[in-house]
């Protein structure tokens, strides 16, 4: 069974463009770069990045000042009776204007004010604030150096499928090719039988094995079939579109290197130990926050604006003062922050140490994996070429009426299995030289390195 998106985000994409009626030559840089553009898993990595970039603005937010500007315009009609301005005070007062006459006084006046007011807030102190911002940075840094990660296991993961499709067409290959001489050898046996010279059970024997080939053939054309459908899901290439591998299977020796320097190299190179490092970091912060949560805050505050009758005399206006802030009721709060803290910087400090732990396994994996395939491959190489040898052999003495047609058919069949052997041990050694470049960190900038020794 094919894996799938929904178990693993690194076997899905975004579906890039539509299929095109002409067959698009892939080779693996192009299937690589389309996984890298395309791929679910590094997709949502971007995603979680900006949501980390986007929690680092917050964060600064309440560090930086705020400024408010308002202003306004209106009449506004009193009623000057409701504020003392009675006829008996109007006659009071009236001697003290002699030149002003009361009695035609309107109690009702309209006026037409204009304000407009600038007012400045700041935190100017607040460490616990300061020292959250500087964790949601190093918050944003581990989200990128996951992003980073996610990007290597994309070109892990497509290199993989891309060498597992083309093993598969070798597959096929070495299939239809032993098809045909089998072909051949079925007309001489037939031939034979009808000319008398060979025995019915050497025709049969011939059919039986070439039926037995053909089995081989379709299955193989299925398995290439269904694992270019998986590589197009991969890289975002619609699964209707037409596509052909343009590269060849590689073989390179790979020189080998001591744990101790892959370690080093893996401790320098690794994107998701830098990010577990942050992480670690941001938690070491985060519980300092907590820690100085207790400590005072102060904060600046003013405004200045202006007031007066429209197109008319304006008068300003200002208020400046700064407050000094004491948190003494929130011991509850704080122990809580404290203790949550303390716990997450515990959790990714336990993290960091398992996965120094996990390198070191995974490295030592590789190498045993890397040697072995080798290993494997040359003794693959030459269990091909005796089957060869052998397969010559046979028919050499068949053709000479030596003997009948069963050594031939057995060679026919060590052959055909040697040379599936020799695909799938090739495919193993270099899948196994790609996780190796992956576990030192290295497989997204040095993969054809590891797979051609260039």
């Amino acid at each position: 069974m094919n894996p799938s998106s929904a178990q693993n985000p690194y076997y899905g994409s975004v579906t890039m463009g539509t299929a095109s009626p002409e067959t698009l030559q892939l080779s693996l840089d192009d299937a690589i770069q389309r996984g890298i553009q395309a791929n679910l898993a590094i997709t949502q990595a971007r995603i979680q990045q900006q949501q980390s970039d986007a929690q680092r603005l917050e964060s600064l937010n309440s560090l930086l000042p705020s400024l408010t500007a308002e202003a306004s315009t209106g009449e506004h009609q009193y009623n000057l009776a409701t504020f003392g301005f009675n006829a008996g005070i109007l006659s009071q007062i009236a001697p003290l204007f002699p030149g002003v006459n009361f009695a035609n006084f309107n109690t009702i006046v309209k006026v037409d004010v204009t304000t407009a007011d600038a007012a400045l807030n700041w935190t100017a102190l607040d460490l616990a604030a300061y020292t959250r911002y500087r964790s949601a940075k190093e918050s944003l840094r581990a989200a990128y150096y996951n992003t980073q990660s996610s990007r290597g296991l994309v070109v892990l993961n497509v290199g993989n499928q891309y060498l597992q499709t083309l093993a598969d067409q070798s597959q096929i290959d070495s299939a239809e090719m032993l098809l045909r001489a089998d072909d051949v050898l079925l007309k001489q046996a037939a031939a034979e039988h009808e000319a008398g010279t060979a025995a019915r059970l050497d025709e049969l024997r011939a059919r039986v094995q070439y039926q037995t080939q053909q089995q081989k053939v379709i299955a193989a054309q299925n398995a290439f079939e269904k694992d270019k459908i998986l590589l197009k899901r991969e890289i975002g290439v619609p699964v209707e579109q037409a596509i052909q591998l343009t590269d060849t299977s590689p073989y390179a020796d790979l020189e080998q290197m001591s744990i101790e320097d892959a370690r080093h190299l893996a401790y320098q190179s690794r994107q998701d130990y830098e990010g577990m490092q942050r992480q670690v970091r941001a938690a070491q912060l985060s519980r300092s926050a907590a820690r100085y949560e207790r400590l005072p805050t102060l904060t600046a505050s003013g405004n200045y604006g202006v007031t007066g009758l429209t197109h008319g005399l304006y008068h300003g206006t200002f208020v400046a003062m700064g407050e000094l802030q004491l948190p003494l009721f929130k011991e509850a709060q704080f122990r809580g922050d404290a203790d949550v803290a303390q716990a997450q910087q515990s959790d990714t400090m336990n993290r960091l140490g398992d996965l120094k732990q996990q390198i070191d396994q995974q490295l030592r994996d590789s190498m045993l994996d890397l040697n072995s395939s080798q290993a494997l491959v040359r003794v693959s190489q030459q269990n091909v070429d005796l089957a060869t040898r052998v397969l010559s052999d046979a028919n050499d003495r068949f053709a000479a009426g030596v003997d009948d047609n069963l050594p031939v058919v057995q060679a026919q069949a060590t052959l055909s299995q040697a040379q599936s052997q020799l695909i799938s041990d090739t495919l193993t050694y270099n899948q196994s030289k790609l996780g190796l470049a992956r576990n030192l960190g290295i497989v997204d900038t040095q993969y054809k390195t590891y797979l051609h020794g260039k």
